[in-house]
């Protein structure tokens, strides 16, 4: 029998030996030509080897088809090529003139840096494609994924996921329905609804890129970042897992979930474990005051500070606004803690009707109620409103001015150390009685109806009342007065100058227009790509 077996198997390989793509038949313990079960087919037993351009296949039993040059192998099933791939299962069909493989039962593909199990399994030879459409695992060195089906690009060493896929990760997991997946690099390009969950926060994508090796990804198309305590909002995302870093381009808002205090911007950096974030291009800190909302505005703001303690700085053309009270400066500080907001720098307020100018300027929340309770004005204090019904201006100066406000309006002020006044006195039928000019030590005044009720002066006072006729109009206005009614905020979008304002047309008209292409190519920002050259552990990208 084995004579016979040896003469059998030389009889085959002389014959498929003929032309180069035919399947070799290696070694078979045993080999029946004439066997019924299959009548068209060799069967062969017992440690079978076989030979097809450049793979090597072993099984305990087969049936070679010589004609169709096609091969159904049973029991331990496995497949070589080379030394990057190999393939087990209980069984497989090959086929010599297409170069296709099928595998079922427990398949197992290997490569020194993966291995993908499943239940059944097509791989073509010629484009080096390996699909399946059972539940599939593959696990590598940084990360487990599971899916419902997948495509393994063996050349590029890339799977490619159309349906549920879930990556997990020692420290996050990533779910998406349409993921690319690059084994050597860990490189993940993320397409429709994904997410990316871990215990520090939760990342939402329908158009990503994330490095597992790295830990730093690229988010666009109606991306957020969303922590316990913020939500990060952008066209465009980079992330850094490593140091918590988060920056946004164009459209940027960060919201804060528990204070409902909102940050917007066209570009941002965020350092979570630093508390602290830089937010420019047409920039505003929004904060609920009192069921109102204060917005304030820098060329530059930057927000320190744990929840609580938050310390936001705008500087460059600061301005505050609320739809009672405007203002602007060279720069603004404004602290939970101490719940003063300071207008530094050529500071202007408005409040009402109410011009008020000085040198350094501190609005004073109160603690209990978080309203709007006191104001101080320090070194060249100075408040105008115009008379109600002429053309004059009601004036008080002097060095320092404190204020109290009810209802977010100033109901009294008082103005100390050389104070001088010019104010139009009229009846209650707003006949004007006359124009008191005078100047004191100190003067208490009260305002009803953002219109002054009274005035009382207080030591070294100086001065009277005189008719209209009598005080000529250059006698009218204080040394220093200056009328910027024309400056003051009326609407909310007034903190912002015009140029910001062209800018961020500019980039709405741009980000619509991106959104329009549906099928534009992922791009990954190029210090995505290069963000650990430099090593800039916490080095902020600033555009």
């Amino acid at each position: 029998m084995s004579f016979y077996c040896c003469l059998l198997l030389l009889g085959v390989q002389s014959a498929v030996g003929q032309a180069s793509n035919k399947i070799i038949i290696e070694y078979s313990d045993f080999a029946d030509v004439n066997q019924i079960e299959i009548p068209d087919a060799f069967l062969l037993t017992g440690n079978v080897r076989i030979i097809h351009d450049g793979v090597r296949m072993f099984c305990n039993k087969a049936y070679y088809f010589q004609k169709e040059n096609y091969v159904k192998a049973f029991g331990d099933v496995r497949m070589i090529q080379g030394d990057t791939l190999f393939l087990n299962s209980k069984y497989a069909e090959y086929n010599g003139n297409v170069k296709k493989a099928f595998a079922t039962g427990n398949v197992v593909m290997r490569s020194p840096e993966m291995s993908l199990t499943t239940d059944t399994l097509n791989f073509d030879r010629n484009s080096q494609q390996a699909s399946y459409k059972t539940y599939g695992t593959i696990i590598n060195k940084d990360n487990t994924l599971k899916s419902k089906s997948g495509t393994y690009y063996a050349n590029e060493k890339k799977f490619q996921f159309l349906t549920a896929v879930t990556i997990t990760n020692p420290k996050y997991v990533v779910k998406s329905n349409h993921l690319d997946y690059y084994n050597n690099s860990g490189h993940s390009y993320l397409f429709g609804p994904s997410t990316i969950t871990s215990k520090e926060n939760f990342i939402y994508t329908e158009k990503g890129f994330y490095d597992s090796k790295k830990n730093i990804g690229h988010f666009l198309r109606k991306s957020y970042i969303k922590y316990k305590d913020r939500l990060i909002e952008g066209d465009s995302l980079f992330y850094n897992r490593n140091i918590e870093f988060a920056s946004a381009t164009n459209n940027v808002k960060i919201t804060d979930t528990v204070n409902k205090g909102l940050i917007k911007g066209h570009y941002a950096e965020i350092f979570k474990k630093k508390d602290s974030m830089f937010v420019t291009r047409r920039a505003v800190a929004i904060n609920l005051v009192d069921k109102d909302s204060v917005y304030i505005h820098g060329k530059k703001l930057m927000i320190t500070g744990k929840q609580g303690q938050r310390i936001i700085r705008a500087y460059n053309n600061a301005r505050i606004f609320k739809k009672d009270m405007s203002g602007k400066c060279d720069s603004i500080h404004s602290s939970q803690t101490t719940n003063i907001t300071q207008l530094i720098g050529k500071p202007i307020l408005w409040n009402f009707e109410n011009q008020m100018t000085g040198d350094v300027m501190h609005l004073i929340g109160n603690d209990q109620t978080q309203k709007l309770d006191s104001l101080k004005v320090l070194n060249n204090a100075f408040i105008v409103s115009k008379d109600t019904l002429g053309t004059g201006y009601n004036q008080v100066k002097g060095q320092n001015l404190y204020g109290k406000f009810r209802d977010n309006k100033l109901y009294e002020a008082d103005i100390i150390k050389n104070t001088e006044v010019i104010y139009y006195m009229r009846n209650d039928a707003k006949e004007l009685i006359g124009i008191n000019k005078n100047v004191s030590s100190r003067i208490n005044m009260t305002l009803d109806g953002n219109q002054i009720d009274s005035m009382t002066f207080f030591t070294n006072v100086d001065g009277d009342i005189y008719p209209e006729k009598d005080l000529p109009e250059n006698a009218r206005q204080l040394r220093g007065f200056v009328w910027r009614g024309p400056e003051r905020l009326l609407k909310k979008d007034d903190v912002f100058p015009e140029e910001e304002n062209e800018m961020h047309d500019k980039i709405i008209k741009a980000s619509k227009a991106e959104m329009a292409k549906e099928n534009t190519p992922m791009k990954i920002r190029k210090e995505t790509l290069d963000y650990d050259k430099n090593n800039p552990t916490d080095k902020p990208i600033i555009k």
